[in-house]
């Protein structure tokens, strides 16, 4: 039977730890990863119900939203007001109104 030596133990426990954190930092990488994607699907999902209103109520009231709360109290527009700020600059009655959504605290990168 061969002798198990201090050292032979010692270095598969300092492998085991290396391995730990190695599988800790891609797992930490994957979350951070699908928390991006889940925010760029929520903000164009965003642009995509603010496009829809500010047309449906140009369809049926003959004039473009004149305000964001225009649009939230009269077609119902909910939205994370602390992930997203939207930038809702009417032009005219009868002109698209530019519209802008920024992710609040965004990093540059």
């Amino acid at each position: 039977m061969r002798k198990v030596r201090k050292a032979d133990i010692l270095s598969h426990i300092h492998l085991s730890y290396v391995a730990f954190a190695a599988l800790l930092v891609l797992f930490l990488f994957g979350i951070r990863g699908v928390s991006r994607t889940t925010i760029e699907k929520q903000q164009e999902s965003l642009r995509t119900a603010l496009e829809r209103d500010v047309l449906h109520c140009y369809a049926v009231e003959g004039f473009y939203p004149p305000s964001l709360d225009y649009i939230k109290e009269h077609y119902g527009l909910i939205y994370d007001e602390e992930t997203f700020f939207v930038d809702y600059k009417p032009v005219g009655s009868n002109i698209m109104p530019d519209i802008t959504i920024l992710r609040v605290g965004e990093e540059s990168e």
